[in-house]
């Protein structure tokens, strides 16, 4: 198989990890989401927490940091303000950056297709899905109110973009900063990964991913 890299954004509730998992159950890669963060702390030598807190967030605008005078094991003493998310932003991009060149793989949000704007084999996509269906979802995987749900989705969209369009200069969601925006609503969670995977191998018969 050729090298690929898939960047993946996603409105929450869409289904983009759902996506990402059946992609990358077909080709054997790893989907890269929350073990970033784990990856980011064991490289840095930084607790998760720092990470878990920057989690795409824009830069509150502190400007201490980890390459400073002050040990990353003298910073696990301090509190999280002393490191800045541009700072955590740029640890995480280093990680990605290096995945990317060892291996295929997929990336779930995290600004992945800014980072590794330059790397010739990387698709970038944009999930998106009718507000009922993201609601629905988010009810089911939660266990929460239709209510809640639809909270929690306007804030994380929210943040998402804004975490988006800060480092990268481009529009979260908009078909222009993507290779290709796909609803799930209308194709199915099966029936976007398949049309992913027939792009990935550069068109012809799709090989239906079940």
């Amino acid at each position: 198989m050729k090298k690929i890299i898939i960047n993946i954004g996603r409105q929450l509730g869409s289904g983009g990890r759902s996506i990402a998992a059946l992609l990358a159950k077909h080709y054997n890669i790893t989907a890269y989401d929350r073990k970033l963060i784990e990856l980011a702390a064991k490289e840095s030598g930084l607790s998760a927490e720092f990470f878990e807190n920057a989690d795409e967030k824009k830069s509150h605008g502190f400007f201490h940091s980890i390459f400073s005078n002050r040990s990353a094991a003298n910073a696990l003493t301090h509190s999280d303000s002393y490191l800045s998310n541009d700072t955590l932003f740029k640890v995480q991009s280093d990680i990605i950056r290096d995945l990317a060149e060892h291996e295929s793989c997929i990336f779930i949000g995290r600004c992945a297709d800014y980072i590794l704007r330059d790397n010739p084999h990387c698709i970038n996509l944009f999930f998106t899905a009718n507000l009922e269906d993201r609601t629905r979802r988010m009810v089911e995987e939660k266990g929460i109110t239709a209510e809640q749900a639809a909270e929690l989705i306007e804030k994380t969209d929210r943040r998402r973009a804004t975490y988006y369009n800060y480092y990268s200069g481009k529009t979260w969601g908009a078909a222009e900063s993507y290779d290709l925006c796909l609803n799930s609503s209308k194709l199915g969670i099966e029936g976007c990964a398949d049309i992913v995977e027939k792009i990935a191998m550069g068109g012809g018969k799709t090989l239906k991913i079940r």
